[in-house]
């Protein structure tokens, strides 16, 4: 099966999944590649405008790494991952998403 798109991680993403713990991390990377190969909202979905995320469940916490497409480079489409989140609730904050959306727009003037 071919991958639909590569995912790249900026750097407040990375410092997120840093922090996990070991099995944690590895659930949203299985995730993740899954959702590379699938089309699945239960791991990857649209939120808003152009803001989406992976979504993991995982001992009853429920991890969020916001994202956004790249279609701008020639080679495959790229998912740029912004930040992450922990929740307990199922509604994602709308601090978050801006958060998400700036971080968008910050990328696409450098």
């Amino acid at each position: 099966m071919k991958e639909k798109f590569e995912v790249v991680f900026l750097e407040q993403a990375i410092e997120f999944i840093e922090k996990l713990d070991d099995k944690s991390r590895n659930k949203i990377f299985y995730n993740i590649d899954k959702a590379k190969l699938i089309n699945d909202p239960k791991l990857f979905k649209k939120l808003k405008g152009e803001i989406w995320e992976f979504r993991t469940k995982f001992k009853g916490n429920q991890h969020r790494l916001f994202a956004f497409w790249d279609k701008t480079k020639s080679k495959e489409t790229l998912v740029i991952s912004t930040h992450g989140i922990i929740k307990k609730v199922s509604k994602v904050p709308k601090s978050e998403i801006e958060k998400a959306e700036k971080i968008r727009t910050k990328y696409f003037n450098l």
